[in-house]
């Protein structure tokens, strides 16, 4: 068997990257990424991006490609991510996507509905309407134009205005679409492999980041999104610490409360990020450590064998 890509996951802080990396060198392989925080220019340190020295190692792509005012979806970044592997593919090199983004690989390796993208000007009308109606009003629209979207809770802005997005450009409610057949993105043997630490290592490792983070400019950073005036309900508004440290510079919270809240935050996420893996990926291979991993990749595109 020949494997045409590899995949790397797991929840934040298990090294991840640093698997990816040593994989990327050792195949003369190029890095991609799933994470639906990485993919913004914004979230430098927020999302502890690969630093210089790591990025010159081997090539890298989907990071900091999108503006922090800009929706990502799930469907979108795999759109973008089927064309740069098929490019490193041509190239006769080794894609290795890494992230811990479960629904990224779900789209990538299992397809997509054909859900028609939005164009800008009809993502801002949607914006505008919501506006214009409140959101109960702007509720019952979207359930009009589409009742499957009933399932949707009241709140849930983001997949409400999709909904309405989609009825705008094509004139057929989304959940026609989502019950379409997947349409394929990749072809050939993916090797595929979760990372799992123990959980107080895990935890401990989520600590220690946003400890780095704040070295780093964690604040700075987040003051340089508040200056930029996004709204809340944007992605890069709600990334892991981004809230907690908005929170200190209006003056609700000290650096230390902050910094706490934000680490559980952070655990909490790493949680989840386990859970989604053990029940969504549940045949794919396991590794406890970031070495570990990188040689069950390595050995498995060598011999090809899982």
């Amino acid at each position: 068997m020949t494997f045409r890509a590899a995949f790397i996951a797991g929840p934040t802080a298990s090294g991840k990257s640093a698997a990816a990396l040593n994989v990327a060198e050792a195949l003369g392989g190029e890095i991609v990424n799933a994470d639906a925080m990485q993919v913004y220019a914004d979230l430098n340190v927020l999302t502890a991006r690969p630093p210089a020295e790591d990025l010159a190692r081997a090539p890298h792509h989907l990071y900091g490609v999108l503006d922090g005012d800009e929706r990502c979806s799930a469907g979108r970044w795999a759109r973008m991510a089927a064309a740069v592997i098929a490019d490193i593919q041509g190239r006769g090199r080794l894609p290795v996507i890494v992230g811990g983004t479960g629904l990224y690989f779900r789209a990538l390796a299992e397809g997509l509905s054909p859900v028609p993208e939005a164009p800008l000007e009809v993502r801002a009308a949607a914006k505008e309407r919501l506006a214009h109606l409140g959101r109960e009003a702007f509720y019952a629209e979207v359930i009009a134009q589409d009742p499957e979207m009933a399932r949707l809770h009241i709140n849930d802005t983001q997949r409400l205005l999709r909904a309405w997005e989609v009825y705008e450009v094509a004139g057929a409610p989304l959940s026609a679409y989502q019950s379409m057949p997947p349409e394929p993105l990749l072809t050939g043997a993916i090797f595929k492999i979760v990372l799992e630490p123990h959980r107080d290592a895990l935890y401990a490792n989520c600590n220690k980041r946003f400890d780095a983070m704040l070295e780093n400019g964690a604040l700075e950073e987040v003051r340089a999104l508040a200056a930029r005036g996004l709204e809340g309900d944007k992605p890069v508004m709600k990334s892991l610490g981004a809230p907690e440290l908005m929170a200190v510079l209006k003056g609700e919270r000290t650096l230390e409360a902050a910094a706490a809240a934000a680490k559980m935050a952070t655990r909490r996420f790493a949680k989840r990020q386990m859970t989604w893996f053990r029940g969504q990926a549940g045949d794919w291979a396991r590794a406890s450590a970031s070495d570990a991993a990188a040689d069950a990749v390595i050995s498995a595109v060598k011999t090809g064998s899982a």
